[in-house]
């Protein structure tokens, strides 16, 4: 709790005017209630030693007035601690989500997109019933019970005594069933973050489960999960269940003291009528905090319970992120990129191992090899989405390492080989980069990524709505819209990953036609399974196993007889093939 409160208090802080105000109309609402049962006392008192209408009326008044006051305060107790505890929710989501978008890609490997979903939304909403209802209820049963005591000994401490010896068997109670509903409430959690992730899956690879005709088979896997977290979920109202009906035994052996000890006294004239009714009205006051504490019990161990789940994320730091004294790019910047004695390892193995070489700013250089030597893996250093294990790299003499990465990338048009789309129109995803981008802009970035072509096939053209992931387009046309989006920018460095890969020979060649004169001057850099895509790249790289084995121009490199030539023989034939 002490831990929760700790992560809570900038919030807290942020809004303690409006709490104070908020505290304020509960002490307010608490001290009018407990005036009624003096009221009433007073007024019974005042009827037996004689009965008058003008006393009647004047006691009646008084209480409906002092109930309407109570009311108002009440009214905005709720709304300004309850707002509040909306204001902290809202806050906490939008840090929850700055801190998630800032996290390097390694944190991703290690959460579940469901997982980070449910923590987002289910424990988001968990903390906010601690912070809004579970405080506000704790905060006014607690004056309530002082203030109620407090009076109750001042008339009559013995009866006051006898009737709170059940409180001990309270505090007991609340304390074992706390500890419990808290465990039993973490692990339904974290089973709602697995049920969260196993849906979030089946949605995104959809055409893999229908395509491999497996629908039965995560059903029953989703029913498994499912019918654990009910199971679960029962067991908890069962605890809860015993919980209550044990709080309500306890207060209705408090109400029997105070009749049957009460009403002895009374006979035997140690207290007054209005007396022995004030005390039963304090404890018919006293019943709510008694049940109210059970359920703040709960919200509050349910709430600590999320927060620790939320605060693994708000603590969570990006591996990669700009440095005490990060320098910002020289300008104008040459784009002048080298790697030295680079070495990449993970704990899958060694991506690069001892990659030295240097892309003259303005050049345009290839990256080829088999699946899994390493190409991706080099892209990958360049706009800092990693950083090497051991050696360097640079842009125009700096180490990245002492870039700030969003300055870095702001020079960058990134197309990774597993295109993203979002779930909005093409319009809008081909501005991504570039919010303020006119209506010219995304059509001529659209032109040079040769997608003008397919848009004019579009009913609704820009503002046709692609769809999560991009599911309406084919993966040539996510392919161009991410190249589009690349060019939009207008980057000093632009980098390909394979972005052609989805693409017929004939309109790669025409891609190719149209980059060439948005490359000259941009240091470009191209990954590509096919020769024809990088055959007029100033330098080409050859990696193999993590490894430069190769480099030189496209002439160079077919004299030299290795893994170009044979890749270049191979496609030849295939071309050959293809014709017959």
């Amino acid at each position: 709790m002490k831990q929760a409160f700790h992560t809570l208090g900038p919030y807290l802080w942020r809004y303690r005017r409006g709490f104070a105000l908020g505290m304020g109309a509960l002490v307010l609402k608490d001290l009018l209630g407990a005036v009624m049962p003096l009221l009433m006392r007073a007024g019974i008192d005042s009827l037996t030693r004689g009965f008058r209408l003008e006393t009647v009326l004047w006691f009646a008044a008084a209480l409906v007035g002092v109930s309407a006051l109570k009311g108002i305060f009440q009214y905005w107790m709720r709304v300004i601690l309850i707002g509040i505890s909306r204001d902290i929710e809202f806050d906490l989501r939008n840090d929850l989500f700055a801190n998630l978008v800032r996290l390097s890609w390694d944190f991703y490997g290690k959460y579940r997109t469901g997982d980070l979903m449910a923590r987002s939304t289910n424990d988001l909403n968990a903390v906010r019933m601690m912070l809004g209802p579970a405080v506000m209820y704790l905060c006014e049963t607690g004056l309530t019970l002082i203030l109620a005591i407090f009076v109750m000994l001042s008339v009559d401490w013995r009866l006051t005594l006898l009737s709170l010896m059940p409180a001990p068997l309270v505090s007991v109670a609340v304390i074992y069933f706390g500890g419990r509903i808290h465990d039993r409430f973490e692990s339904i959690q974290k089973m709602f973050s697995d049920i969260s992730s196993r849906v979030q899956e089946n949605l995104s690879g959809v055409r893999v489960v229908r395509a491999y005709v497996q629908e039965e088979a995560e059903l029953r896997q989703f029913e498994t999960l499912n019918r654990d977290y009910i199971a679960h979920n029962i067991k908890l109202a069962k605890l809860s269940g015993l919980f209550m009906p044990l709080l309500q035994a306890l207060i209705g052996v408090t109400f029997l003291i105070v009749l049957w000890a009460g009403g002895y006294r009374l006979l035997n004239g140690k207290i007054t009528l209005g007396s022995f009714v004030m005390f039963n009205s304090y404890m018919g006051m006293l019943v709510w905090p008694m049940i109210a504490m059970g359920w703040v019990v709960n919200l509050v161990q349910r709430g600590t319970a999320s927060l620790g789940r939320i605060n693994e994320l708000l603590r969570a730091e990006p591996a990669i992120a700009a440095g005490a004294g990060a320098r910002t790019l020289p300008q104008p910047l040459a784009g002048d990129i080298e790697l030295e004695n680079v070495a990449v390892r993970n704990p899958s193995g060694t991506a690069l191992d001892g990659v030295s070489l240097r892309i003259r700013g303005g050049s345009t250089v290839a990256i080829v090899g088999h699946t899994g030597s390493g190409k991706s893996t080099l892209l990958n250093l360049i706009p800092r989405l990693i950083d090497p294990t051991e050696g360097r790299v640079s842009l125009d003499g700096v180490d990245l390492r002492h870039l700030s990465p969003a300055d870095l990338r702001r020079h960058i048009g990134f197309v990774p080989q597993e295109t993203f789309l979002f779930s909005a129109t093409l319009g809008e995803n081909i501005a991504f980069g570039v919010p303020d981008a006119t209506e010219e802009q995304i059509r001529r970035a659209a032109e040079i990524a040769g997608l003008m072509t397919d848009i004019s096939g579009f009913p609704e053209g820009f503002k046709t709505m692609v769809g999560e992931r991009g599911l309406t387009l084919s993966g040539g046309q996510k392919q161009r819209t991410a190249i589009a989006r690349a060019l939009l920018r207008d980057p000093r460095i632009l980098i390909l990953d394979d972005a052609l890969s989805s693409v017929d020979t004939l309109t790669e060649e025409r891609i190719l036609t149209a980059l060439s004169g948005v490359m000259k001057g941009r240091t470009t850099i191209l990954v590509s399974h096919r020769v024809s895509t990088i055959r007029n790249a100033d330098h080409i790289f050859v990696l193999e196993h993590g490894a430069v084995v190769e480099s030189g121009s496209h002439e160079q490199l077919l004299a030299n007889g290795g893994y170009y030539a044979d890749l270049h023989q191979k496609q030849l034939l295939e071309e050959e093939l293809e014709a017959i």
